[in-house]
């Protein structure tokens, strides 16, 4: 799934984003999508989510079989 469009993004969805402070060496931080902060359908560097464990970034991955 692409995590560029807000129709694939989900409240629980295990997500791979990467923070602003990470965009250049593109380390990744994976977790449950506790709230969506992007506003429109879609986004070309990723729609920007807010993780359980509190971090902030654009979602480069969607994993659909991890709860």
């Amino acid at each position: 799934m692409d995590g560029r469009n807000r129709k694939n993004i989900q409240i629980g969805t295990w997500v791979a984003v990467v923070q602003k402070n990470h965009q250049q060496t593109g380390e990744e931080t994976e977790g449950m999508v506790k709230r969506i902060l992007t506003k429109s359908p879609h986004h070309p560097h990723g729609i920007k989510v807010m993780l359980d464990n509190g971090s902030v970034g654009r979602i480069t991955k969607i994993f659909k079989d991890q709860e």
